[in-house]
């Protein structure tokens, strides 16, 4: 539940250690290394090499190893999905890949053949082509070369669409040409015109009125049949030629484990390119700045210290610098380290909320959902997906406890896949009547028939989070030994804010009529210390104009506990989809056997939206809470996140 300390180091090492001591950190993955521009060290002496050019060799491997892995993946017999696991290596058999000469090889005959089926796959078509353009013509005897090198007539060959084939006749005919018509395809016949060379552009006028497609038959030698027969025998040769190198590809796509090791290797290793060539440095030596955690340093000395001609020493930050950032947090609280995150880092002289709003976040959740079938299918499904997916885990498992809270809430509230137990199981029978009982027992209202129950425990909740992110703040100001902040900002706000709640109650008769005085008067007190020191800066009509704001927030502080609602609208909503889902079901059974079977498969199908739909509602509104109501009260974004460097493997994992 902290912002880890981080201390500033410099690491000095010769250019010929460079390489491997990069390596070296990249595995421990500790530290991080500022690029030029943001280091100290560029700033006091401008002087210092800075070598930045990218690792082109590098690129391009990466390119290729990218490129052959896709073409094979397409002839790989096993598709993998999202959750495909990563292929675990042993790291002797990673170092021989990287080291051996297999996988270039490989990747040379994995171009080989996809170059090759490219070029086969454009013969096919050119073939393809030039047999749709001569089957038309498979009647015509005539070798195609005699067409055309007439002294005084004319020949000319095309396409004429049937429903022109009549008009187009009768326009030529009428200057003398002659048409014959040789063959169809595609609703257009296949013409040969004849006529006077003196009379042709009359008739290629003519035909081109009829939409007349001209085809051109330069450079073919031969009668059409036979044309068409050489075409065929070599499309079927390609084809052939095709079939072979996919057969190849496929047996290469058994190996494309060594493209992928060699692809982690290039990738982590252009990395460490990148890192070490944007790094200032003299003409002998690299100057590595960067941050660690302070927890980390003594291991990140012993790495150092490993390599003869580097050294390591801790260095002040510059003026105005602010270390990175990087939140700590027990096991049951760090999965919500997502919520933090997605919203942004906390400055490093803030405090992480991750363990504040963890509790608020789960229970909201659950109150959302309200059903405790629903909460143990996706209980199942995150757990299952937590356990065949390989990355970072965190979102999963965050879900998974706030499943958990909605079962908590369902079975508090009576939802089981919405009232399925009183709805589709019999109450007469004995399986009814256990399940009935059960429920009951463990249910402490019914949303449906005690609404009110339910708006007041949504409003208590926005209520106690919304002081408990002041209480947050102010403990916060007072461990910065800023009390002045700390009373006028929250302590004044927490003991307003109440004493209006208890005078409201006292007027309504929850507490003695005698406290409204005293809390009145409290009440007036606070709100005097907020117009007149909320604001502490400038002059007194400045700072009396913004404490009258800030008084007038209070309006907001009540519209931000209004906005806790919506836990109960989501709850409902979900309980009547699932209600309606019930009632369809319970119609369906009355048709009998059929009725059965449609009934199942409705029951399954819309109470697994209803869960998609609600899961989906009860993240991003409890998301929003936090972000939107709670953040505020003692949230400040704007920190920079602690980027390690460290090793990024896409398809491998490295076991040691």
């Amino acid at each position: 539940m902290a912002i880890s300390p981080m201390a500033k180091i410099m690491i000095v090492c010769h250019r010929t250690e460079a390489s491997e001591l990069l390596e070296a950190l990249q595995r421990a993955e500790i530290v991080e290394i500022l690029d030029a521009e943001r280091t100290m060290v560029t700033k006091e002496w401008p002087e210092l090499l800075v070598d930045i050019k990218r690792p082109k060799d590098l690129e391009d491997m990466l390119a290729r190893l990218r490129k052959g892995i896709a073409f094979l993946e397409e002839y790989n017999e096993v598709k993998k999905g999202v959750l495909a696991p990563k292929a675990v290596v042993e790291e002797r058999h990673y170092s021989e890949v990287v080291k051996g000469s297999e996988a270039v090889e490989l990747l040379d005959k994995v171009e080989n053949c996809s170059a090759r089926l490219e070029q086969l796959e454009s013969e096919r078509d050119a073939a393809r082509g030039q047999l749709g353009m001569l089957r038309p013509w498979k009647e015509l005897k005539t070798p195609l070369e005699e067409l055309t090198g007439f002294d005084k007539a004319a020949c000319i060959v095309g396409l004429i669409p049937e429903r022109f084939l009549g008009e187009a006749r009768q326009r030529v005919e009428e200057l003398g040409a002659v048409v014959e018509v040789v063959g169809q395809a595609d609703r257009q016949w296949a013409c040969v015109v004849v006529c006077l060379k003196e009379t042709a552009t009359e008739v290629q006028r003519g035909l081109r009125a009829a939409e007349f497609e001209a085809v051109n038959f330069g450079g073919m030698r031969g009668t059409a049949p036979e044309l068409i027969e050489q075409w065929e025998e070599k499309l079927a040769e390609t084809e052939k030629q095709l079939a072979e190198q996919r057969r190849r590809a496929a047996e290469l796509a058994n190996e494309q484990l060594k493209l992928k090791i060699l692809f982690d290797h290039y990738n982590n290793l252009t990395s460490r390119e990148h890192t070490r060539a944007s790094a200032p440095a003299t003409e002998k030596t690299v100057l590595l700045e960067g941050w660690v955690k302070e927890q980390d340093y003594a291991r990140l000395e012993e790495v150092v210290g490993r390599f003869s001609t580097t050294g390591i020493s801790r260095i002040d930050p510059g003026e105005g610098e602010r270390p990175p950032v990087e939140i700590e947090n027990k096991p049951l609280i760090r999965p919500f380290e997502v919520v933090t995150r997605l919203y942004g880092m906390p400055e490093n002289f803030r405090v992480d909320p991750t363990a504040f709003l963890a509790p608020f976040f789960a229970l909201f959740f659950g109150i959302c959902m309200t059903d405790a079938g629903y909460g143990l299918v996706m209980a199942a499904i995150f757990w299952w997906i937590a356990k065949k997916f390989q990355g970072d885990k965190k979102a999963f498992r965050m879900l998974i406890i706030c499943s958990v809270l909605a079962i908590v809430a369902g079975a508090l509230t009576g939802g089981w896949f919405g009232d399925t137990i009183q709805t589709l199981v019999p109450a007469e029978s004995g399986v009814g009547k256990a399940l009935n009982a059960a429920r009951d027992k463990i249910m402490l209202f019914d949303p449906m028939q005690q609404p009110m129950i339910f708006f007041g425990i949504s409003l208590t909740l926005g209520y106690i989070q919304v002081l408990f992110g002041l209480f947050v703040a102010f403990f916060h100001n007072i461990s910065r030994k800023d009390y002045v902040a700390a009373v006028c900002d929250q302590l004044t706000w927490l003991i307003f804010l109440n004493s209006l709640l208890l005078f409201a109650l006292s007027k309504m008769g929850y507490l003695p009529g005698s406290l409204s005085t005293v809390l009145i008067v409290v009440a007036l007190i606070q709100a005097a210390v907020i117009l007149l020191f909320s604001e502490r800066q400038g002059g007194w009509g400045g700072r009396i104009g913004m404490g009258a704001f800030q008084l007038f927030s209070t309006v907001f502080y009540f519209g931000d506990v209004l906005s806790y609602v919506r836990l109960m609208a989501l709850g409902m909503v979900t309980g009547g989809f699932g209600m309606a889902v019930n009632v369809i079901v319970k119609l369906l059974l009355d048709l009998g056997w059929v009725g059965w079977i449609f009934g199942a498969i409705v029951f399954v199908l819309l109470h697994f939206v209803n869960i998609a739909l609600s899961t989906l509602s009860a993240f991003v509104h409890t998301l929003r809470l936090q972000y939107v109501e709670f953040f505020p009260k003692f949230f400040t974004g704007g920190g920079k996140e602690f980027k390690l460097l460290r090793k990024e493997n896409r398809y491998v994992i490295v076991k040691d």
